[in-house]
């Protein structure tokens, strides 16, 4: 868990270098794609984590299970969320990651499982592939087009994809950073019937996320009926697949995705669906666990600061990434507490000093 204010970030960008010298990441020969990336520190469990058979690792319900979207454009974002993961975990070695990646990828499945296992050569996972056709007819254009990429809706079909046997998974996006142990969040249980556990925020216009079509049908409307509904992000998601199964939940959001081919009643890709169907009825976690917004929520080069209070994850959600930010030489402050975690070997600060032409946006 961190606490952090605007007027240390600089010093935790400088120091945070220190925590990985180099010595500590070995470096691999340039054979193939798994060149890009340097190899992860190990990560041990400590004494009281307990002892899995590797076998049955995938079915086991005592681990966390982590599942994310992976595909070339996102890679070094899922990098380095998969790095703090094992990183801050008390248990590194008891998690188990599900990636799910796309079947139109120029980066077949059998590379992305070698880049991982580069990178992580103890990490227990597995990758799957969605098939864009299940969404292909259901999605309709948004405000950005990174939000109609099919992949964008795979969280949708988890409970299909995944084994029967898992019971509850943890959904991160590419761009998340976790800063605390993920045991943590694991163990929040989903009360009564929830399905479904993530930070809301009551405070957010919760009527800008649909249209005025939506809101003037009684039909569309009457959905949040007796409900106090409330936005939540769902790039950080505690989900239980047994109810989700129960449910049928993946086709109650595919009906809401074929009114909005046909009636136009939200503008922002797969959350709107998400909030037709569970908005008023999931479990409240706290805020600490989403600190969402730092991409710029859409707009080009907008630096938002961190809200105050503690911070379990980090979220780059919006346009604005730290790895491309950085790159170009325009990194928002927020954008060090990234750096760490990222293992890309030709990263613009391993060759530029913080004086060689960065330009350190406001926070």
């Amino acid at each position: 868990m961190m606490f952090l204010s605007g007027s240390v970030l600089g010093f935790i960008f400088l120091s945070s270098l220190l925590l990985f010298p180099a010595n500590s990441i070995r470096l691999f020969k340039a054979e193939d794609e798994s060149d890009l990336f340097m190899e992860a520190p190990v990560y041990q469990n400590g004494p009281h984590c307990p002892v899995l058979g590797k076998d049955t690792l995938i079915c086991d319900s005592s681990i966390v299970h982590i599942a994310m979207t992976i595909d070339p454009e996102y890679l070094r974002g899922t990098i380095a969320a998969i790095h703090s993961v094992v990183k801050h975990g008390s248990c590194p070695q008891n998690v188990f990651f599900h990636f799910i990646a796309s079947d139109s990828s120029s980066v077949v499945p059998t590379q992305l499982i070698r880049i991982v296992k580069s990178v992580f050569p103890s990490l227990s996972f597995k990758v799957y592939v969605f098939q864009n056709k299940l969404v292909r007819d259901l999605v309709s254009s948004s405000i950005r087009q990174a939000l109609d990429n099919p992949l964008n809706y795979a969280r949708i079909y988890l409970a299909d994809l995944l084994e029967a046997c898992i019971q509850k998974v943890i959904y991160l996006d590419s761009d998340t950073i976790v800063v605390d142990d993920i045991q943590k969040l694991w163990n929040i249980n989903l009360t009564g019937s929830r399905t479904i556990g993530a930070p809301e925020y009551c405070n957010a216009n919760f009527d800008k996320y649909f249209t005025s079509d939506f809101w003037s049908n009684p039909g569309f409307s009457k959905v949040f009926e007796g409900k106090r509904a409330c936005y939540f992000n769902t790039g950080v998601m505690v989900m239980d697949l047994v109810r989700w199964r129960q449910g049928d939940y993946t086709r109650e959001i595919e009906k809401w995705m074929r009114v909005q081919k046909d009636k136009r009643i939200y503008e922002l890709g797969s959350l709107p669906p998400f909030l037709l169907v569970f908005g008023g009825d999931i479990e409240a976690i706290d805020h600490r666990w989403n600190q969402h917004g730092l991409g710029g929520d859409n707009l080009v080069n907008s630096c938002r600061p961190l809200h105050p209070g503690p911070v379990s994850l980090l979220h780059w959600s919006g346009k604005g990434k730290p790895w491309v930010r950085i790159d170009a030489k325009r990194p928002c402050s927020v954008d060090f507490l990234w750096a760490p975690y990222d293992l890309y070997k030709f990263h613009a600060y391993s060759q530029h000093r913080q004086s060689d032409g960065f330009r350190f946006d406001s926070l």
